[in-house]
């Protein structure tokens, strides 16, 4: 049987295929509507702890079951970011990162870059990739995603959220295109 590099029209037959694959895989995933950010967040107000109550499946985070994260003002105007889950095996994880404030009119999309070398060697874009969708007036719920629609977490001051709060957010996500069936819930003991 001859190899493709001895058969020409197969080679260019295989790479017009693949062309082709890539073309139509790009075209199924045409933009959505942007996203709506929350008119305007109060850094100062926004820092603290927050823990998350739900979020969509993610990499980094497919050991956690309970999860937090810790915003600080910094000098330099940016906010310093200190995530830790315990984990499904009882252990803890952490990052440590540093969110930059894209949209100054709002200060509600941020670029959150963690200190790894993954994180480093992808980057985020320049439309960030931590949009604030959700805030209530209090600063006691959030939910928090990235512009793709690929991650969401719902977040909150306290280790619960009352369930109410938490249906209107899962409402919320659901109604701007977000895959609600496949959240995981934190699991609190």
């Amino acid at each position: 049987m001859p190899s493709s590099m001895n058969c020409p029209g197969r080679t260019v037959t295989l790479v017009t295929v693949a062309i082709c694959l890539l073309l139509s895989a790009c075209a199924g995933t045409g933009r959505r509507d942007v996203l709506p950010t929350v008119p305007s967040v109060d850094l100062a107000r926004y820092a603290g702890v927050w823990y998350e109550i739900a979020r969509l499946p993610m990499w980094f985070q497919r050991h956690c079951v309970s999860s937090k994260a810790v915003y600080t003002l910094r000098p330099d105007g940016a906010v310093g970011v200190h995530n830790e889950c315990v984990t499904d095996r009882g252990g803890v994880d952490q990052a440590e990162g540093v969110a930059t404030v894209v949209d100054t009119a709002t200060n509600a999309r941020l670029t959150v870059v963690f200190n790894n070398f993954f994180a480093r060697l992808f980057g985020s874009s320049r439309e960030g990739n931590y949009w604030i969708l959700a805030l209530d007036s209090e600063y006691r719920a959030a939910m928090v995603a990235t512009p793709d629609r690929r991650f969401l977490w719902i977040l909150s001051r306290t280790p619960r959220l009352e369930e109410d709060i938490y249906r209107r957010l899962v409402e919320q996500a659901q109604r701007l295109g977000f895959p609600v069936s496949e959240l995981i819930r934190a699991q609190r003991l």
